[in-house]
């Protein structure tokens, strides 16, 4: 017969094992032996995963059976593995005890066979029914991870959330968003190298990366030397607008140190950023086999107008974000920005400083 399950036998009387051991391995069982508890659980610690039911005396010693049990519950590698107590100590106190410890099951003994077998096969359901469900939790994380190295945090933990379809479906809110690119770009791309563009926008990206982590930004995409990030959702964020600017000004600092190594070995390039608040639809947009999360609406538009508009070294508001922003930073007026797609000019103003 194939074994089906592990069994630990506990007991510190070796006939009432061998007794168990004979009728368990007549169930079908791999049979471990142990003679008192401080053993099992030596034997459950040295190949965790591999025992699927104990059954445990309760009178032992070094280690009773309260105290195994006690032990086996207070760690996350056993606790789940279900335990009968077989045990001559046939009193009402002494099985509530274990059971309120987290005993399955308590048998007196003598022990009947066709008892103990509907018990033993009862237990191993339930442990089996348990590893399903760790495995389907470990690869739900995998997956997380997985997700979280191609989408921002937020949305790879919006994807697997039970609420997470009514906002992938589309949802209306007031956002904060930031686009940023680098002035000289295109002209340097012209004449690098692959692998040195390459390698030029692994540092961008990563520095780019840590403080969008950095700041709870949603990043909606990269595209070359273009990033767009915006705050306030899918996690609700009542300091959107100070985060988003926070996270700007931090890019610009750290950025400075990158354009100082590039620029000693012949590359000139500089960062701008637009940042405007507004309400927008977000979710699901895409086609079957290929979906981002987004966001639409002119916020977006005059944010990604304000960034090309801005010079290296300037975080360009919009009007409503500076009147938002106005005891947080220091700025400077630019003046009325004639903006592609825009009907009316926008006043915009630089960012100097956080107060």
């Amino acid at each position: 017969m194939t074994p089906h399950g592990t069994a630990l036998v506990v007991d510190d009387s070796a006939v009432n094992r061998l007794v168990l051991v004979r009728r368990l391995e007549t169930l079908g069982l791999d049979v471990i032996q142990a003679e008192n508890g401080r053993e099992a659980l030596a034997v459950l610690a040295a190949e965790p995963g591999r025992v699927d039911v104990v059954l445990l005396d309760v009178i032992m010693p070094e280690l009773d059976g309260y105290e195994t049990l006690a032990a086996m519950k207070a760690d996350d590698e056993t606790r789940h593995i279900p335990v009968l107590i077989v045990s001559g100590v046939d009193e009402l106190d002494s099985v509530v005890r274990c059971i309120e410890l987290g005993a399955s099951d308590y048998l007196p003994k003598p022990i009947n066979a066709s008892i103990l077998a509907a018990r033993i096969n009862a237990s191993l359901a339930a442990k089996r029914l348990h590893d399903v469900e760790r495995a389907l939790n470990r690869t739900i994380e995998r997956q997380k991870e997985e997700l979280s190295r191609f989408l921002s945090p937020q949305v790879a933990a919006l994807v697997s959330s039970p609420d997470g379809e009514q906002l992938l479906a589309g949802h209306r809110r007031e956002i904060t968003v930031a686009f940023c690119d680098l002035r000289g770009f295109t002209a340097f791309a012209e004449q690098a190298d692959p692998e040195q563009l390459m390698n030029l926008l692994s540092q961008y990206h990563r520095m780019m990366g840590e403080a969008i982590t950095k700041h709870e930004g949603t990043l909606e995409h990269f595209a070359g030397d273009g990033v767009m990030v915006f705050f306030n959702d899918p996690i609700e964020q009542g300091d959107h607008v100070e985060r988003c600017v926070r996270m700007a000004v931090e890019m610009r600092d750290r950025f400075a140190d990158l354009a100082a190594a590039w620029r000693s070995v012949g590359y000139e390039l500089g960062f701008g950023v637009g940042i405007a608040v507004g309400y927008a639809t977000l979710g699901r947009i895409g086609f079957d086999g290929r979906h981002d999360y987004g966001a639409i609406g002119n916020v977006t538009i005059l944010a990604s107008r304000l960034s090309s508009q801005a010079q290296a070294g300037q975080i360009l508001l919009s009007p409503r974000a500076q009147q938002i922003l106005r005891e947080l930073v220091e700025s400077e007026p630019i003046g009325e920005l004639t903006l592609k797609g825009m009907t009316r000019p926008v006043f915009a103003s630089n960012v100097l400083a956080i107060r």
